[in-house]
């Protein structure tokens, strides 16, 4: 086989492996569905319209929702609260 043949097998192969480790680090900077990490928390929505609630199942303590963000449903008396959206009252 000739030796430039070689060379020029080598150098392609290489590329071939340089581009798929750019795409595979490119991939780790990237969320789920490739989201970029680099975005800021977005803004919070008022929601205080909505009559949105987290209600405890064990004890009944309920808070209302005014804005909503980043939802993390808290624990009280040790379970998760449920979220209820109520209708507007009579």
């Amino acid at each position: 086989m000739p030796t430039w043949l070689l060379i020029v097998t080598a150098v392609l192969l290489a590329y071939a492996i340089w581009r798929v480790g750019i795409a595979m680090v490119r991939s780790f900077s990237s969320g789920p569905g490739g989201a970029s990490i680099d975005r800021g928390p977005e803004e919070p929505e008022d929601v205080e319209d909505l009559d949105v609630y987290l209600v405890c199942g064990e004890c009944g303590t309920e808070l209302k929702v005014a804005r909503l963000g980043e939802l993390q449903v808290p624990r009280h008396c040790g379970e998760r609260m449920q979220v209820v959206r109520r209708g507007p009252g009579p």
